[in-house]
């Protein structure tokens, strides 16, 4: 268990909480949070939005109950956590584009702090969000409210490319990269209840065959994806 510092609204519906203590963690990894010590029966799988010496973040969604109770909680309060899981982007040298949607973001804000020289490319439907993090850190950051912020993406001008956000926009930014020499990588999203590789509940198919997104993934280079796979989720 750990103390919560601070759980602020960046608009309606959508947090950022910041938990006190020493974690480790890297771009792309996720931990398992839940509010209270048993209750719900399962934890939520959550990216890891920020890290620093004394603290994690978490930028999350109000989606249904295990989320709900993370909104009510206040600072000084007690939450469980465990992580960090998943194998998160990889090192990579060269030009990087940072590519994502909605709360997809989430985990390229530590990519951005990663790799300063990124260019980062934020999309949202309706409301932008955490958009004064990345420009605190990146190189250049375009933002897109409506419509589709892969537009703006030129794939031959990065050597690699990491993305997050929903399916039609990650799958409109591989048919974009084709034919380029850009390497993508994806982090996908997947419900489980484990986060080690045990329950298989976040099984998903890909080219490489059948795949747990808390174990392999949840990134993948782009030519593995199986992108029918993935809507629905």
């Amino acid at each position: 268990m750990a103390n919560v510092i601070s759980n602020v609204a960046l608009v309606p519906g959508i947090y950022v909480m910041k938990i006190e203590g020493n974690f480790r963690g890297r771009m792309g990894q996720f931990y398992m949070l839940r509010s209270g010590r048993n209750y719900p029966l399962l934890p939520r799988p959550i990216s890891i939005y920020d890290i620093g010496e004394d603290y994690i973040s978490f930028l999350y969604r109000v989606v249904g109950e295990g989320t709900s109770l993370f909104s009510q909680l206040q600072p000084g309060q007690e939450i469980q956590l465990e992580g960090p899981f998943g194998n998160g982007f990889p090192q990579v040298e060269g030009s990087l584009a940072l590519v994502g949607g909605g709360m997809g973001t989430a985990p390229l804000l530590l990519a951005a702090k990663h790799y300063p020289h990124a260019h980062v490319y934020l999309g949202f439907v309706q409301q932008a969000f955490g958009v004064e993090a990345f420009e605190a850190v990146a190189a250049s950051v375009q933002v897109k409210v409506g419509g589709s912020i892969i537009e703006q993406v030129d794939p031959a001008h990065y050597v690699n490319m990491f993305s997050c956000g929903p399916t039609p926009m990650l799958q409109a930014l591989a048919m974009k990269t084709e034919g380029t020499s850009s390497r993508l990588y994806i982090s996908t999203e997947r419900h489980m209840a484990c986060g080690i590789g045990a329950c298989l509940g976040c099984t998903m198919r890909t080219r490489e065959g059948n795949r747990r997104v808390c174990k392999e993934g949840p990134v993948f280079p782009v030519e593995e994806v199986e992108f029918d796979d993935l809507h629905g989720v």
